[in-house]
């Protein structure tokens, strides 16, 4: 997989997939590329996919300098830049869609859509205690107990199949792998926790898409509404019914790409 010094003083691992319209896809807390499954392929059926690891993830430097959400954006700005790649469309899932939120409030000449998938713009009482949770494991270090607990992500119903371990597998090496990384994630937590956005997001002036799925227990329906009420003009859609977890994009993949791609189409990139 190439990687790319940017800007921003680190170096960032990514891949380009796909022809099209450019698409930049942000992950999520704890995870590198491995973690979008089986969305990024079928994405790149239609657009030039560009996923990268968030810096001190992956194969990704973790460099100097604060990590929260602004300050990925920057990476995420840096790395555009780096490859040449004047604006994008850019969806981010979880952590990445704070990112993206970041991103095109920051550099609206780089974002020509905005897909927040999963998101949220200020934690309230319950998000804290959930994300406070899933911090813990990584703070002791307890891979096993940090994997465990990332269940939370699914829904009931995929939890409960006798394969879940087996289908769990191939992804295991998206998640932190080494004690660095471990503490990288920490401080991601810390920049969930930390998230301010919602008096901000008023100046998104791209387009802007905010998806959920009803069983998200992470960014709960009721966090991603008060963003896309926020944004002028945002779609919201909300996705019901098994397997609408914080993890849609690998229990749901074929509603949530529908929703995506029809977006992305009605909103093509102008120069």
């Amino acid at each position: 997989m190439p990687a790319k010094a940017v800007r921003t003083g680190v170096t960032l691992n990514y891949e380009v997939s796909g022809e099209g319209e450019p698409l930049l896809l942000i992950m999520g807390t704890s995870g590198s590329i491995p973690l979008w499954a089986q969305l990024l392929p079928r994405l790149a059926e239609r657009h030039r996919v560009i996923a990268f690891d968030n810096r001190g993830l992956g194969g990704s430097e973790r460099g100097d300098g604060p990590i929260t959400a602004a300050s990925m954006a920057e990476d995420a700005s840096a790395l555009l830049e780096a490859l040449d790649v004047p604006r994008a469309h850019a969806m981010g899932w979880s952590l990445g869609s704070a990112v993206v939120q970041e991103l095109a409030i920051a550099h609206p000449e780089q974002v020509a859509t905005a897909v927040l998938y999963a998101t949220w713009g200020r934690c309230d009482g319950y998000q804290r205690s959930m994300l406070s949770a899933l911090r813990l494991p990584y703070a002791v270090r307890d891979i096993e107990a940090a994997l465990a607990v990332a269940g939370l992500a699914f829904s009931p119903e995929i939890l409960d199949r006798p394969d879940f371990a087996q289908l769990m597998e191939p992804m295991l090496p998206a998640f932190p792998q080494n004690e660095e990384q471990m503490a990288v994630t920490v401080e991601q937590w810390d920049a969930d926790l930390a998230l301010d956005t919602l008096d901000r997001v008023g100046g998104i002036e791209a387009p802007t898409l905010v998806v959920v799925g009803e069983q998200d227990l992470l960014t709960p329906p009721r966090q991603a509404k008060a963003v896309a009420d926020a944004i002028p003009k945002a779609r919201f859609e909300l996705v019901t019914g098994p397997g609408s977890s914080h993890g849609m994009h690998i229990e749901r993949p074929d509603d949530l790409l529908r929703i995506v791609t029809g977006f992305l189409d009605e909103h093509p990139l102008r120069p």
